[in-house]
């Protein structure tokens, strides 16, 4: 729907070990069919720091963009919006940048 929405315990489910709660027994359904599909780019952690440190972040799960298809998901406290940041540096280039970093830093986990 473009927008983040809190789940419910009603509609959860359990994929790769974790746990995903949804709004809607549609929208379950539809993550039932293809989990992997959305997924968060880079193990849930901001794409932002990954790419520009190579650090896992945790991020605000609201702050968020889909590009080509794939979800990316961005710190956003204490004044510092990393989706800005995304935007305005070139995500081209930083989903290049990002998806190296993440190769070396999962074979490290």
């Amino acid at each position: 729907s473009g927008e983040a929405k809190k789940g419910s315990s009603e509609f959860k489910t359990t994929f790769q070990g974790n746990r995903y709660y949804f709004n809607s027994a549609d929208n379950l359904a539809l993550f039932e069919k293809n989990p992997a599909q959305y997924l968060p780019q880079y193990g849930g952690y901001c794409a932002y720091a990954i790419a520009i440190k190579g650090k896992k972040v945790k991020v605000n799960p609201e702050t968020f963009e889909i590009r080509d298809g794939k979800l990316y998901v961005f710190y956003n406290a204490w004044g510092q919006n990393t989706l800005t940041k995304w935007n305005e540096e070139n995500p081209e280039k930083l989903v290049k940048e990002a998806d190296a970093n993440w190769l070396q830093i999962s074979k490290g986990q």
